[in-house]
């Protein structure tokens, strides 16, 4: 049927795979790529760091990596989880315990007092260790949280960064992106912007293109942990029916070219497929021989209790970007009324409950 689908093409054919994908059991996904499984790949240029730069960030040398294009997406890789054992705990402690502080920005802004926001770890930990299977528990804040923006923080009201709403953007985050853009071909890449999404059983991501940047020569970085989830990747025009694949813990995409202006969504997000309650790429050990001035840090026993329970129902999605060419400036009036305010916590990140149900966003 997804195939089906897929040949017809036609008015909002986005729209039927996005609901198709949505709503079928995990026993029916034939039709979704995986990455994981042997295929072709594509050859990644030269790198241009040394062995030691590329694992300060916790990545296997990029002789090693598996990089993968798909025919009709110019532009498009896929990088199968080349992160070294145990680095992925690194960068689902920092999206959970550090990248939501102040002075970044998250969707629990919109509706909490500035006091209530300043540490979402901390007035979380001791209730997600405690956390049973039970979908009638209270949530926690981190449980609530949906999106954080980080460098140039997004404005969701006039789809614009501005340059008076700006905060510094994380040095491992840009460290590890500058690195992959690197490895992809795209040498001094500046890691400008970052929209991290907090996804659980029940989420999904409506049908976008990131044309906000205003430089779109650079790629778009997407990095994935935790449960997995199937992404879709259309065309310039929803007429065109996209295609859906696997993304699992660990994985990365690079859109850039043509691909990087491309339609794309997050119908929905599935229990990880080797059958296990997390991963077992986060169930690795860190390696105590990390190299001088590595950004990994061991995370302790106590925090990645945390992280490990909030992951066996959530995945975890950084986008990376960069918002200006190498000596451009915002438009003037791009640096007005800069922190805008979102018109609703779910207005780029859709979840659906039975208690309340939000239709995809068409934007």
């Amino acid at each position: 049927m997804a195939a089906a689908l897929t040949r017809e093409g036609g008015e909002d054919a986005f729209r039927r795979l996005f609901r198709f994908y949505r709503q079928r059991d995990a026993s029916d996904l034939r039709g979704v790529l995986d990455f994981s499984a042997p295929g072709g790949q594509v050859t990644l240029p030269a790198a241009t760091a040394p062995c030691r730069e590329r694992r300060r960030h916790g990545a296997r040398p990029v002789s090693q990596w598996k990089a993968y294009g798909l025919n009709g997406y110019p532009g498009f890789i896929f990088i199968p989880n080349p992160f070294l054992p145990g680095c992925q705990r690194h960068w689902v402690k920092q999206c959970l315990k550090l990248y939501p502080q102040k002075p970044n920005v998250c969707n629990l802004d919109l509706h909490m007092a500035p006091e209530k926001t300043t540490d979402l770890w901390g007035q979380s930990k001791e209730q997600l260790r405690r956390k049973g299977s039970s979908k009638w528990e209270p949530r926690s804040l981190l449980e609530k949280l949906r999106w954080v923006t980080l460098g140039y923080h997004y404005n969701w009201d006039t789809k614009k960064y501005s340059a008076n709403h700006h905060t510094p953007f994380p040095s491992d985050l840009a460290f590890l992106s500058e690195q992959v853009a690197a490895a992809c071909g795209f040498r001094g890449f500046q890691a400008q912007a970052g929209i991290l999404n907090y996804y659980h059983f029940d989420s999904s991501l409506g049908i976008h293109v990131d044309e906000s940047e205003l430089d779109h020569s650079r790629p778009l970085l997407s990095f994935s942990f935790g449960q997995s989830s199937i992404f879709l990747l259309g065309g310039l025009r929803r007429e065109e029916a996209p295609t859906a694949m696997f993304m699992h813990s660990g994985d990365i995409m690079v859109m850039s070219g043509f691909s990087r202006l491309l339609y794309h969504a997050v119908p929905r997000v599935l229990p990880n497929p080797e059958g296990t309650v997390l991963p077992a790429c986060l169930d690795q050990a860190l390696s105590s021989d990390l190299p001088a001035g590595s950004v990994i840090e061991h995370s302790s026993e106590e925090d990645w209790q945390v992280c490990a329970k909030y992951l066996q129902s959530s995945r975890i999605n950084m986008t990376v970007r960069q918002v200006l060419a190498e000596g451009q400036q915002f438009p003037e009036d791009c640096g007005t009324n800069g922190k805008g305010r979102a018109p609703s916590e779910d207005s780029h990140h859709q979840e659906s409950s039975r208690a309340k149900r939000h239709k995809p966003n068409t934007n």
